[in-house]
């Protein structure tokens, strides 16, 4: 019998959990979550401009540059910067992966969409890059997370606290449902937990050479 890792069967159960729960949410909560986030939508019109994917993928480049040139310069790199680069390059592919291929599969409309008539349902192979679900922004926010949670245990709370009311923004501020920031959130996380434990793999790999 394989028995499991703490970690391991932490995920199972937030698996479990999200599977259990994203039904009632997109069928009982996503809708009038939207409609309430229209009537707040207008307050957090700035934030939304400011908090674009573009600006934050434009971001994350910046950042991997800055650490690619301290490396170039001064030929080594700090633990940190190892995981900030592990973290950031996570995060750019899970936001990748989620516009070219889950968006695109679930086909959801997005919350524009749904409020102007369109049904909130799933289309599948027939969505965009622009389509509603998973949310893209906490793929991008997950994968980055993920990393340092798998590689600093002390970040849980103020990372699980940030991702939260980056949740709360986007389902306020119109851009995506309840269920979006769920699935998004999960896969996200997912992603960068699984891309800290092939770095981890490496690392004891080359330090046993």
């Amino acid at each position: 019998m394989i028995e499991l890792s703490r970690g391991a069967r932490i995920w199972l159960l937030s698996l479990f959990a999200c599977a259990l729960s994203l039904p009632v949410i997109f069928a009982y909560v996503d809708i009038p979550a939207a409609h309430l986030a229209q009537r707040l939508s207008g307050h957090l019109g700035a934030l939304q401009d400011g908090i674009g994917s573009a600006v934050l993928l434009t971001l994350e480049a910046l950042a991997l540059l800055a650490v690619a040139l301290h490396r170039i310069v001064r030929g080594r790199v700090s633990r940190l910067e190892k995981v900030l680069a592990v973290a950031l390059l996570s995060s750019v592919c899970a936001y990748a992966v989620n516009s070219s291929v889950l968006k695109i599969l679930w086909g959801v409309p997005n919350v524009g969409d749904v409020l102007a008539g369109a049904p909130h349902s799933f289309n599948l192979f027939l969505g965009t890059p622009n389509s509603s679900f998973p949310s893209g922004h906490m793929m991008l926010a997950g994968g980055f997370a993920g990393v340092f949670l798998r590689f600093y245990r002390a970040s849980v709370l103020p990372l699980a606290a940030l991702l939260l009311f980056g949740a709360g923004v986007l389902v306020l501020g119109g851009w995506h449902f309840v269920s979006d920031v769920v699935v998004g959130g999960f896969l996200g996380i997912s992603a960068g937990l699984l891309a800290g434990e092939v770095w981890l793999e490496h690392e004891s790999r080359n330090s046993g050479m």
